[in-house]
């Protein structure tokens, strides 16, 4: 632990023997939940019929994910000292999640999210704060941090210190997943050394300044060379470009209660999918069958599954597909899904 004390830090490790399957450097979040029958409307009323408080965040979820899974998995980042980081701290140590480089932030609030979830859809709005005194310097994460992993999992908000992450993994030799909603400033100095980024719908376009979702994964693939450039299309599955091709992964058909938490369930199940050696069209259909599970139910944690609950999703769900995406991804010579 941190500000004043930190854990002590793991022995470096043999490297032909990773201590941890994988390690994931960035966020964490406490939401709290309220399930409304329908999303107001601007300046409106409406009741809410269930408040839940419970732990997120883009990386700590996606680690759960891995630990699930039964990956080693271990989380870095800077948890608060109020009710909201013992909450966090208390459900990663409950999913065997690894907390030794974790750093408490005495006197300051955990990041935190409002959460509005329409029951009608399970869609949901987000309201989050984030302190500064969270923030992760570079200097707090050493070699020895990173070095003992199979695969390092990133996000995009403390950017120079995931940078600072991304580039130890490469140094080692161990390939980097990213998940990444907006535009970081200086995330330029993150992308060269991922090998898998998974995004959302909107970065493509975004960082690029293309429109055409395929055109602006083919472009970030070509500019910094990495195995596979993504994104994530919510209820329409997943997009990727990777060997020249690309691949469009249907959605899975579930009853949706609460759809927080989704992405980065998938991101996890990537993970594990890569360090498994599934092809990218199975990687992407198993990290959509665990992602849909997950909105089954309340809470960015509420709805992870094990390995024979997704299989037998995998098995008998139904898929819900975008014709558009389908049709261009089988022009380029993508194999099924």
């Amino acid at each position: 632990m941190r500000n004043g004390t930190r854990a002590d830090r793991a022995p470096l490790q043999c490297l032909s023997m990773p201590e941890f399957d994988v390690v994931g450097v960035g966020l964490n979040a406490t939401d709290t939940l309220l399930m409304v029958p329908h999303f107001p409307a601007y300046a409106g009323k409406v009741p809410f019929d269930a408040e839940v408080m419970s732990p997120g965040g883009q990386v700590a979820s996606a680690m759960v994910a891995c630990a699930r899974l039964g990956l080693r998995a271990k989380y870095i980042g800077t948890v608060g000292d109020d009710e909201r980081g013992r909450i966090q701290m208390e459900s990663l140590r409950s999913t065997g999640v690894n907390l030794d480089h974790v750093q408490l932030r005495k006197g300051c609030p955990n990041q935190s999210a409002y959460i509005i979830v329409d029951r009608s859809t399970g869609e949901r709005t987000v309201l989050w704060r984030r302190d500064d005194c969270l923030r992760i310097d570079p200097g707090e994460i050493a070699d020895d941090q990173i070095a003992g992993a199979r695969l390092l999992h990133i996000d995009g908000h403390d950017t120079p210190a995931v940078a600072h992450a991304a580039a130890i993994a490469r140094r080692h030799g161990i390939p980097v997943t990213v998940d990444v909603d907006t535009i970081y400033h200086g995330f330029d100095r993150v992308l060269p050394n991922v090998d898998y980024l998974v995004a959302s719908s909107e970065f493509p376009g975004n960082w690029t300044g293309i429109r055409d979702p395929f055109e602006a994964l083919a472009s970030l693939q070509t500019e910094y060379g990495m195995k596979l450039a993504a994104m994530t299309l919510g209820a329409h599955g997943a997009l990727a470009r990777a060997g020249g091709q690309f691949i469009y992964a249907p959605a899975y058909v579930v009853d949706c209660v609460d759809t927080t938490g989704a992405g980065d369930v998938f991101h996890g199940a990537f993970c594990y999918a890569v360090l498994q050696g599934m092809t990218m069209p199975a990687a992407l259909d198993f990290s959509n069958a665990m992602a849909a599970l997950n909105c089954t139910a309340m809470g960015a944690r509420g709805g992870i599954r094990g390995l024979d609950e997704i299989r037998l999703l995998m098995a008998r769900g139904e898929r819900r597909s975008n014709p558009d995406f389908a049709a261009r991804a089988q022009a380029s010579g993508s194999p099924a899904v």
